[in-house]
């Protein structure tokens, strides 16, 4: 049994949870949520109060140098920059009170069926939300811009973008040369939940010069089988749980055994937003170890 330790701190359990949760259920409303949208009043020329219900857009918001309009954060959010600041809940329970209270000139939502109906009443009472979905690469980075655009930042987001970007071409060209490994990228022991065709991890995969063997399941994060995982014959195993329960009798099934078992080094791969390329280039460097060091991209 082949393992490679890391340093992921197992710590931010309840965020890893959260965004997971938050990414099942925002892909059942896919459809509705494929676009960017604007609820309740036109946000002000000039925003200087913002209020953000997931980590991934503070982290936009820092990314582009406005970090000072932040007034209000959702309880997952971690980054020092914003330890201070007020929370207003989670994905799928934002309080409607403690947004209204912060008086903030636009609201940034990360939509899912969890918060339509506290967002939606919080545009009726006057507050100017921005609809993000998050679901792909290319939701991140129109994302970054609209968030560019509301706080008239357009130039500093663009240069996050073309960065982004940039990582990945770097990265899809390294990757050519090497060979592609079959990865089992696992959100869930627990039962087993893994990352499917269309999710953001399978997009990842695939620049980083993965094959995601659980790319025939029938959606973006399913509740895999313990039989076809055994038929997949996956020669690396992403650990992306917050738990370990169930980890062990995984690890002993035939076709598992032999693989080499990694864990994420840090957050940037699951959380969409301008961290996507670190987090990219992290993955890179688990699944081809031999093209590491001197042959790094």
């Amino acid at each position: 049994m082949n393992t490679t330790s890391t340093s992921r701190p197992r710590s931010g359990m309840s965020v890893l949870l959260a965004t997971v949760l938050c990414l099942l259920a925002g892909t059942v409303s896919a459809a509705e949520t494929s676009s960017l949208r604007t609820l309740g009043p036109p946000a002000p020329s000039k925003v200087r109060r913002v209020v953000t219900l997931a980590p991934s857009l503070s982290e936009m918001v820092l990314s582009l140098g406005a970090g000072s309009t932040l007034v209000g954060v959702s309880r997952f959010d971690e980054a020092k920059e914003v330890a201070k600041l007020p929370r207003v809940g989670g994905f799928t329970d934002p309080s409607v009170e403690a947004v209204i209270a912060l008086k903030p000139d636009l609201l940034l939502v990360q939509p899912g069926p969890g918060n339509q109906r506290p967002v939606e009443k919080m545009a009726e009472l006057g507050v100017p939300v921005l609809l993000l979905p998050l679901h792909s690469v290319a939701d991140v980075l129109a994302a970054m811009r609209a968030v560019g655009k509301a706080l008239g930042r357009e130039k500093e987001a663009e240069a996050v973008v073309v960065g982004i970007e940039a990582t990945r071409t770097r990265i899809r060209e390294a990757a050519k040369k090497l060979p592609a490994p079959r990865v089992l990228f696992v959100y869930g022991f627990e039962p087993l939940v893994v990352a499917g065709p269309g999710s953001f991890a399978d997009e990842l995969l695939r620049d980083a010069g993965g094959i995601n063997v659980a790319a025939d399941a029938s959606s973006a994060y399913p509740v895999y089988s313990v039989e076809r995982v055994v038929r997949a014959r996956a020669t690396v195993v992403v650990d992306a749980a917050d738990v370990d329960v169930g980890k062990d009798k995984l690890r002993a099934l035939p076709g598992l055994s032999s693989a080499r078992w990694v864990d994420l080094p840090s957050m940037s791969l699951l959380q969409p937003g301008p961290s996507l390329g670190r987090g990219l280039e992290e993955l890179f460097r688990l699944l081809h170890p031999e093209g590491t060091g001197k042959a790094a991209p």
